[in-house]
């Protein structure tokens, strides 16, 4: 028995070595004299500028994760294209895109349409206790190649690749923030919180130790200075259990009944509007729209709404941060000028057959590139 518990001790002491723990200084409580916006912002219900709620701008972010593929684009082109807010500002959505299966013509697409495009893996394997181990060089070849990877095939500016999300939410702590540091990314989104719900959970940085609750462990614990974390604020399902994903709640209305969504999104929506206007997440994958038309008229008709309020603004994570960076009152940023972006074109497309060696797998790749040599993978992420 004794011998076991050594062994078993010992492999968690040498997990915690080959995860980098033991080299990072651990994060200190956070004070305000010695954190400031833009570089810095401690963890907190109160918005970055302490404005008043009714001074607030509230910030609703719609976001997708996973492949993007012929199929569900069907449905970002019905529900977000050539829309906008009620200040004549077109509308923002987040896109954590996984490499397999992905179509990079359309992830073109949908960047110069103005979205946001963001890091989900490369194999976004489904073994949640390989992201939940895995070592700064597995989160490295994971996250760190994709930007390249994305930046590559799909023909957008790496520049412009700043957020990510980890498959399942699951992180591995410090070697995963550590990664989004050094290969010069902006923010996370994988932290859902629960306890900080109502009032909910502002951005911030892990230039000091958070206050957020930490759902899915293990969480950082290292001052890792200028990475900045974008809470996943849970909703209440029909029972007030929480759900960091609308297609995670499990007690939810009948799929069938379009009205009783569109009261089950405003009801958690006004949670956030009527209270501090910490920013209201709309997390979900493409799949659980495409199975359930009543949900997608729902949402169809919530984004309807919000885009009529002049103090309510859809927008893409990095655009949060933004505002947490460089906080304005809600009439400011009624008035300041839209975001544009420089259209990148696909201008050499192609669509590829390729084997992949990992697991003998034939894949469509359609990119913006000529054809890879080998289907792109953990250590060739381009192919070649």
């Amino acid at each position: 028995m004794r011998s076991s518990l050594l062994c078993l001790t010992l492999l968690a002491v040498a997990a915690v070595v080959a995860n980098g723990e033991d080299t990072l200084p651990s994060a200190q409580p956070c004070r305000a004299a010695s954190c400031s916006i833009p570089e810095c912002q401690c963890s907190s219900t109160s918005n970055s500028l302490g404005l008043a709620p009714k001074d607030t701008p509230q910030f609703v972010t719609l976001t997708f994760d996973d492949a993007v593929t012929i199929n569900n684009i069907e449905t970002y082109k019905k529900l977000i294209y050539d829309r906008k807010n009620a200040n004549g500002c077109p509308i923002g959505t987040t896109f954590f895109v996984s490499h397999e299966y992905t179509n990079y013509q359309l992830v073109n697409d949908l960047y110069n349409h103005g979205f946001e495009i963001a890091l989900h893996s490369i194999t976004h394997r489904s073994n949640q206790t390989y992201w939940a181990r895995a070592s700064y060089e597995d989160i490295a070849k994971e996250i760190g190649e994709q930007k390249e990877q994305l930046s590559y095939f799909s023909n957008i500016p790496i520049s412009e690749i700043k957020g990510v999300r980890a498959p399942f939410l699951q992180t591995s702590g410090n070697p995963f923030y550590q990664v989004i540091k050094d290969y010069d990314l902006l923010y996370d989104s994988s932290r859902p919180t629960v306890t900080y719900r109502n009032p909910g959970l502002w951005p911030y940085t892990l230039d000091y130790a958070s206050t957020q609750d930490c759902p899915i462990g293990p969480c950082p614990t290292a001052s890792i200075p200028g990475v900045w974390v974008t809470p996943l604020i849970s909703w209440a399902d029909l029972e007030g259990f929480p759900c960091s994903f609308v297609d995670a709640c499990v007690f939810t209305p009948n799929h069938d009944d379009e009205d009783a969504w569109y009261e089950f999104i405003l009801e958690n929506f006004e949670r956030q509007y009527d209270g501090t206007r910490a920013p209201f997440g709309f997390y979900i994958h493409e799949w659980y729209l495409s199975i359930h038309p009543a949900v997608l008229r729902a949402l169809n008709r919530f984004i309807d709404t919000i885009t009529k309020l002049d103090d309510v603004f859809m927008v893409n994570e990095k655009e949060v941060i933004e505002w947490t960076k460089n906080p304005v009152n809600v009439e400011e940023y009624r008035t300041k000028n839209c975001k544009t972006i420089s259209p990148s074109p696909c201008s050499s497309p192609h669509v590829c057959t390729l084997t992949a060696e990992h697991n003998g797998v034939e894949y469509w790749m359609s990119v913006c590139t000529a054809c890879p040599l080998v289907y792109p993978w953990l250590g060739n992420s381009l192919g070649k």
